[in-house]
């Protein structure tokens, strides 16, 4: 069959096509278990503050609630798909799609464990700042196609919070390349385990601080949630949108803090990579399902972070919003490459 194939296409036309289908079959793996992690997210964020406000979150829809996502996502898929008589209709369909699109395309250079990436580009971290931005506009296309001035102000606010808090973001990654000589997310990982307890969240505190306040921000999630702020703004940006085309906000939102929590584990915590003693004495395969596992693990627990800060602290007034970035963050992001620079300028002296 493979002699058949390579007279018809040639050799090099038949092993493009093994690579397409690979690639296929990774982006499907990659896009169901990132949803389905998304849609249990929700499920787990609702039991753990309902617990920690003495409550008991969602029990009814199967065993302990556990069918509530799929229920909600039911739900949601057969709504009335109601849009105002005024909106701007093309970019009001538009916004959700490209948000959603934005945040799901992310995953695409987020390596799981070694050697498992869909795209292992050379300019990782440079093209999930990419998508962000990218992102950003879908929400402030939503804001101002909706013709509503609750969804204009929160379109206009997160515009302005995420211009302020990527900047911030960026800048503390860039101590995180600075040691490790590269801004692949693979190279990245393994440049960890030359460090204390294989981990840049040391080395890199103040650069892991900034980066986990900005990580609430590009989400929008409590308590810098002024784009969505129910008490102010109904709803925010995402007001006048219900059914299907909500649901891809909501999907969007919880797979950015997803993609927020596997930075902060591949980026500070050391991604898959186990201690040597333990990659040393057992069998490749297995070393690379505990390599999963230990990322996942980090992952979980940041993402808990996200739920128990929700719980746990108010809304800022937004003058303390653009005052925490701009005043805070961005000076302890360059007071941190400027650390880094001479630390690193240090050792090779000594060396």
């Amino acid at each position: 069959m493979k002699e058949m194939v390579d007279g018809i296409i040639g050799a090099g036309g038949f092993q493009m096509i093994i690579n397409i289908v690979i690639i296929l079959l990774k982006i499907a793996a990659v896009v169901a278990v990132a949803l389905l992690h998304v849609a249990y997210a929700t499920y787990w964020e609702r039991k753990v503050i309902g617990h920690m406000q003495v409550r008991l979150g969602p029990r009814e829809v199967g065993p302990f609630g556990l069918f509530q996502p799929f229920a909600d996502g039911i739900k949601l898929f057969f709504k009335e798909d109601i849009i105002p008589a005024n909106a701007d209709k093309p970019l009001f369909y538009l916004a959700p799609v490209i948000f959603f699109v934005a945040a799901l395309t992310s995953l695409s250079v987020l390596p799981f464990f070694n050697g498992f990436v869909i795209a292992n580009i050379n300019v990782g971290i440079l093209f999930l700042f990419a998508m962000s931005s990218l992102g950003a506009y879908g929400i402030v296309l939503s804001g101002w196609s909706s013709n509503s001035k609750y969804a204009f102000l929160g379109g206009m606010r997160s515009a302005s919070q995420i211009i302020s808090y990527e900047i911030a973001m960026g800048l503390s990654l860039v101590g995180v390349m600075m040691l490790a000589g590269s801004l692949n997310l693979t190279d990245i990982v393994k440049a960890q385990q030359q460090y204390p307890l294989g981990v840049f969240a040391i080395p890199q505190i103040l650069g892991f601080f900034v980066f986990v306040v900005a990580a609430f921000a590009e989400t929008n999630r409590l308590p810098f949630d002024l784009p969505e702020a129910e008490s102010e703004l109904v709803a925010g940006y995402f007001t006048e949108y219900s059914g299907f085309r909500f649901a891809l906000f909501f999907l969007g939102e919880y797979t950015g803090m997803l993609i927020m929590s596997a930075i902060a584990a591949l980026c500070f915590l050391g991604g898959w990579g186990l201690p040597a003693f333990i990659t040393a004495n057992v069998p490749h395969i297995l070393a690379q399902v505990l390599g999963l596992f230990w990322f996942l693990i980090k992952v979980y627990a940041f993402m808990f972070f996200y739920y128990w800060i929700r719980a746990t602290l108010p809304r800022y007034r937004y003058d303390q919003l653009m005052a925490i970035g701009w005043k805070l963050l961005i000076p302890l992001a360059l007071a941190n490459i400027v650390l880094t620079g001479l630390v690193k300028i240090w050792v090779k002296g000594i060396i």
